[in-house]
């Protein structure tokens, strides 16, 4: 049973670490995540490496090109594009669902600290998408649909990789900062139209400049 238990964390050790290369940037598109020698670096055997490149996989953030060769898997314009109607979809249904069912102070709170980011610095940018992330997580619990909950964690997952793209983008950070305190509000407010207009402008502008990034090439 120890075995067992052993390699079950072996393989979630490798999953977490590769997840957050691969979301941070550190592991590119088209990386190729050669079993032996990502087990090696990780300090893990092969089996839970194998696990944890299969989790990926189901993730859609690896792709197995051959029986041997495993690869990050690219983000184009339209791997972005498809992600983002689905994400339209789902959080534009969590936000007025949040907003009916939801704690008003919960996200006045939220609405709270979103008027007073600061994103001159790295680490109030940081803050700044932790605070997104317990948003993110406040709608959940309000919702309280496991379905919806499942379905956009598997998006938020590919979502890190694609909000890179703004770090870079101080006017867009901005007015990103901006959509979510006008969302926030509209929860506190139990608005359920606004809260839902105000996601699906905050998505289309983000989407937009995401688009824009690539055509620019900036990485």
């Amino acid at each position: 049973m120890s075995t067992v238990v052993d390699r079950l964390r072996a393989s979630d050790r490798a999953y977490a670490t590769l997840l957050e290369e691969i979301q941070s940037g550190a592991l590119a598109a088209g990386t190729v995540l050669a079993e032996v020698e990502q087990a090696a670096r990780l300090g893990v055997s092969r089996t839970p490496m194998r696990e944890a490149l299969r989790r990926l996989a189901a993730d859609g953030l690896v792709v197995q090109q051959s029986p041997r060769v495993t690869v990050v898997a690219g983000l184009d314009a339209d791997d972005i594009r498809s992600l983002f109607e689905i994400r339209r979809a789902l959080e534009e249904t969590s936000a007025r669902l949040a907003a009916q069912r939801g704690d008003a102070q919960v996200f006045g709170a939220l609405a709270d600290e979103f008027s007073r980011v600061d994103l001159a610095e790295v680490e109030g940018r940081d803050a700044y998408y932790a605070l997104i992330a317990r948003l993110d997580a406040g709608l959940d619990a309000a919702v309280a649909n496991d379905y919806l909950s499942s379905a956009l964690r598997t998006v938020r997952t590919h979502l890190v990789r694609v909000r890179r793209m703004a770090r870079d983008k101080p006017d867009r950070l901005a007015a990103s900062a901006r959509e979510h305190l006008l969302i926030a509000r509209a929860l506190a407010s139990r608005d359920a139209d606004l809260a839902a207009h105000a996601t699906h402008i905050h998505l289309h502008n983000a989407l937009e400049s995401i688009l824009q990034s690539l055509r620019e090439g900036t990485p």
